[in-house]
């Protein structure tokens, strides 16, 4: 039973507890992420395509994590426990990069992968375990939760994008280790809200004996700090990324295939074989989607860097700090969505979810033509005005807004409940392949020739354009592909909405 208290807009008491934790925790996220690429090109001095294959290397694995965390939470540990574990390997994390060399970030970087695969697929599990199957409130509390995510982001890509780039990196580090800290105290605290959704605690499985006094469970959380280094080594030798990634999503793949075979019934024959199906379908799509939007850490925060006329009023916006146009857009954006999903569904309008992935495509496409546009209005310095990047960011941001919660919300509908956890986790999985073809998507935009010599700012900025503008076109093509096959899709779901 999940439970009947109301909180905010009548949803349950917990959203408002997992709302403010994962708050924090995108803050300690994006808080590392809205320095990483500046940090390593300036501070550790990598030039501009190894600093994009470390960062996609790195936020490929945190999205591949969930997969881990997913499956052993379901099996073993239970979301909660999963949760607090992932919120203190983060925090552990965020403190080591203040140690300031590269060892450092990369040991820092693995606790926070691990660390992120524990928290990110069961928060994300436990509010959808809040609602009861076929409640209509459940995409609707998707998007509250999805705010919350953007809040914490938004804060990130100011607070500690401005401390971190005006008085030391390391101070920008810090603040997101606190802030993770702030995540975990909230969740364990208010525990309570959320104490009636199902499968919270250690499992039969997991309480069982292990070696000697140790159960399980605690067998999970000592391999879990082991596997650290395994991160370590990893992010340094990313080629390795290519083969462990294909090798997962085809693991991943039959794992869901079978799991839906075997939830079929007599009365149900291959309805959840097919959505299986059209849960891969749709993961391949949102590899597409956030392999170019997660260009903002990399290609798009050195575009800001060199290419883009960032003073106000005298006062120039650190280059990190651009990133803030898109938590801000969502949190503007992110209420009026939730609304108006709820108001269309009333009257019949709601697009299906093949549409609303081709319409946040196709906005994503338009996003990246606007670098065109800005073209028109360069300077001496060949700079395009900041107003590209703030357009630029408002497309990719309600691109995102069709697509990404109402995603969360699809998993969670698409999958047999047997496997929550598994299925979150192979969802994150596609935003691991993203993240990671998006370094190297961003690696084709460095400050380099093909020769090898650095790139004027001319030459730069028509590099950059040039990508960008591929980009955008290539987008349009696949949201067009979707649309043309809504009705296939749309069948394969049965009846999911």
């Amino acid at each position: 039973m999940t439970d009947k208290k109301t909180s905010l807009q009548g949803h349950p008491n917990g959203l408002m507890t997992l709302f403010f934790s994962e708050m924090w925790e995108r803050f300690c996220y994006y808080g590392m992420r809205v320095l990483l690429t500046l940090y390593l090109v300036k501070s550790l001095m990598k030039g501009d395509a190894e600093a994009a294959l470390i960062y996609g290397a790195y936020t490929g694995l945190v999205y591949a994590a969930p997969i881990l965390g997913g499956k052993m939470a379901d099996k073993y540990l239970g979301y909660r426990n999963a949760v607090l574990l992932g919120a203190i390997l983060m925090a552990i994390g965020e403190f080591l990069i203040l140690g300031g060399s590269e060892h450092f970030l990369l040991f820092g970087m693995g606790a926070l992968i691990i660390g992120n695969g524990y928290f990110k697929a069961n928060i994300s599990t436990i509010v959808g375990k809040l609602y009861e199957d076929g409640d209509p409130r459940r995409d609707s509390g998707f998007t509250i939760f999805y705010i919350g995510i953007n809040i914490g982001a938004l804060l990130a890509t100011t607070v500690v994008a401005f401390v971190g780039e005006t008085y030391g990196f390391k101070y920008g580090f810090g603040l997101a280790g606190i802030g993770m800290l702030l995540g975990l105290v909230i969740f364990y605290l208010g525990r309570h809200t959320y104490s009636a959704a199902p499968g919270l605690g250690i499992t039969e499985a997991g309480k069982k004996k292990a070696f000697g006094p140790l159960n399980y469970a605690t067998v999970v959380s000592i391999v879990s700090l082991l596997i650290v280094p395994v991160a370590y080594y990893l992010i340094q030798h990313n080629s390795w990324m290519d083969y462990i990634l294909l090798g997962l999503f085809l693991f991943i793949s039959v794992v869901l295939i079978k799991a839906g075979i075997d939830a079929d019934t007599k009365e149900k024959v291959k309805i959840w074989r097919d959505r299986m199906i059209a849960l891969l379908i749709f993961m391949i799509i949102n590899i597409a989607f956030w392999a170019c939007f997660e260009q903002a850490g990399t290609s798009l925060t050195l575009f800001a860097d060199r290419n883009v006329d960032r003073e106000i009023l005298g006062w120039e916006m650190p280059a990190s700090m651009t990133q803030f146009f898109n938590p801000f857009f969502i949190i503007v954006f992110g209420s009026i969505f939730s609304v108006m999903w709820v108001k269309l569904s009333k009257i019949g309008k709601n697009p299906s979810i093949p549409m609303k992935f081709a319409l946040g495509i196709f906005q994503l496409a338009l996003g990246f033509l606007v670098t065109l546009v800005g073209l028109q209005f360069v300077n001496d310095s060949y700079q395009v005005p900041l107003l590209t990047l703030l357009f630029l960011y408002l497309l990719h941001t309600t691109g995102e807004l069709f697509l990404s919660p109402i995603g969360l919300s699809m998993v969670t509908k698409l999958s047999p409940k047997h496997i929550a956890g598994t299925a979150m986790g192979a969802w994150f999985l596609s935003f691991a392949i993203a993240n990671y073809v998006g370094g190297k998507i961003a690696s084709l935009t460095g400050g380099h020739g093909d020769s090898g010599e650095a790139l004027t700012v001319a030459e730069g900025l028509e590099k950059y354009t040039t990508v960008f503008s591929t980009i955008g076109f290539v987008l349009i093509g696949i949201a067009i592909l979707i649309a043309l096959f809504n009705k296939p899709l749309k069948k394969l779901m049965h009846g999911v909405e």
